[in-house]
């Protein structure tokens, strides 16, 4: 026969030629696992059940979905003040235990205390603290909700009488009203991860301009989920404004302090994400009215600056102006033409008065006045009866016409300077004229003669 091997001394030295006896594993595992401290844990009883004075319990983890048994030995059971019930929050102080007979784990509960309304608002103040300090309540950060939303996006109960009130009161605001609607828990383990999938869900989507977050009224333990951390950070991330409409009036979940905006209620919120139409009807209204009444304060005060305007005289009679200024000109060009009817009068006066003197001083004025201008045939003018001997031919010029003359020589006993007659023959000056003497000025020539 074949000698048998020695038992592995470790589970890793175990092996199909070696293999642990059932019993080896079970006692090693429950050495090992009483070997645990006591541990207090914090979860939601979610079943109850007391047999033979013990109580059998199943905790529930209070963000997921996670539960354990948990025993509750008839000793300790009639030590608690008052029995659990199934719904309630509680914190166990447990120990893991290990039945060989038939491998079952179970935490057995040596102490079990309901967690009070004191301890949880406690908690909530503590970390409303935190949260606050970080600047997640900052009104800064809060966004101005649009005007009229192209579209809602509505988070909440599947059927519950929030979505009703939010999706009635909205429709009857503003008829032409959008929704896009996400449901999830609200209460329970499974709220927290399924509101902030659809919180970015809803957020991500483009037609989107506000996102609301209803739930109806509950105790502070059904409303714990909105005041959970994660979500909190969630909507404090979150790009699109959102509204917090959970419980009633009392409630004050984190979510509210976050939220952009805080609804009392869900009808509250209806209300304040849309306008109502027959309201706004009534503005446009009044402001058509008020914008015709400006317009026609305005027509009528530019009608009276108009009429204004055109009862002055320059409007009313505009040719008046130029009638004056007519005469003005006509009284000009009258004073103008006397005037240069005037300088011109003095001017002919200067001009005759000159033409005068300037007859008075001209040779032909002397002729005129019965003189004569005796030349030689040359031309030359004589000056002296030296000049014209016996026999000399001269040529008279007088004011009108010319003589030929034929000279007798000098009078006897003339005077340089005294006229004398002429003869009947023609050899002096003609009839009734006298000739000029050395000292009557003459002209040197025939030119200056004419001149």
């Amino acid at each position: 026969m074949s000698q048998e091997r020695e038992p592995a001394a470790t589970a890793a030295q175990t092996d199909a030629e070696n293999p642990w006896p059932l019993r080896r594993l079970a006692e090693n595992l429950k050495a090992h696992i009483e070997r645990a401290p006591a541990t207090w844990i914090e979860g939601q009883l979610i079943e109850v059940s007391v047999r033979n004075g013990h109580a059998f319990l199943t905790m529930r983890d209070l963000e997921v979905d996670n539960s354990l048994p948990l025993t509750l030995w008839s000793s300790v059971l009639r030590q608690l003040p008052e029995r659990p019930e199934v719904g309630s929050r509680v914190v166990a102080q447990v120990k893991p235990s290990f039945f060989l007979k038939t491998g079952r784990l179970s935490m057995n509960v040596s102490d079990l205390k309901p967690v009070g309304l004191g301890d949880l608002l406690a908690r909530l103040e503590r970390l409303r603290r935190q949260l606050a300090e970080e600047g997640l309540f900052d009104p800064s950060r809060k966004r101005p909700l649009p005007f009229l939303p192209q579209r809602i996006g509505l988070i909440t109960g599947a059927n519950s009488d929030a979505e009703k009130d939010v999706l009635r009161n909205a429709t009857l605001r503003w008829p032409a009203v959008a929704f896009e609607v996400r449901h999830a828990a609200v209460q329970g383990p499974r709220s927290v991860p399924e509101v902030i999938a659809a919180l970015e869900e809803l957020d991500a989507h483009p037609d989107v301009d506000v996102i609301v977050m209803a739930r109806g009224g509950g105790a502070l333990e059904d409303l714990l989920g909105f005041s959970d951390e994660r979500l909190v950070r969630a909507v404090a991330a979150a790009h699109t404004p959102v509204v917090s409409a959970i419980g009633h009036e009392a409630d004050r979940p984190l979510l509210d302090e976050v939220a952009d905006l805080r609804a009392s209620t869900p009808t509250d919120a209806a209300k304040r994400i849309v306008p109502e139409v027959e309201a706004e009807l009534a503005l446009v209204a009044e402001g058509r009215a008020r914008l015709s009444r400006a317009v026609e304060l305005l027509l009528e005060r530019g009608a009276r600056e108009v009429a204004q305007l055109r009862s002055r005289p320059v409007l009313a009679e505009p040719e008046g102006m130029i009638t004056v200024r007519s005469e003005d000109v006509s009284r000009l060009v009258e004073r103008s033409r006397l005037s240069l009817g005037h300088r011109l009068s003095r001017a002919g006066d200067e001009v005759s008065q000159l033409a005068a003197r300037v007859r008075s001083l001209s040779p032909q004025s002397t002729l005129d006045r019965g003189y004569a201008v005796l030349q030689l045939g040359d031309g030359a003018v004589v000056r002296s009866a030296a000049e014209a001997p016996a026999g000399t031919a001269l040529t008279a010029r007088l004011a009108e016409g010319r003589l030929a003359l034929l000279s007798d020589g000098e009078v006897p006993g003339s005077q340089p300077g005294a006229p004398s007659r002429a003869d009947s023959s023609g050899t002096a000056a003609a009839a009734g004229s006298t000739l000029p003497t050395e000292s009557t000025s003459a002209p040197s020539t025939e030119s200056d003669v004419i001149a």
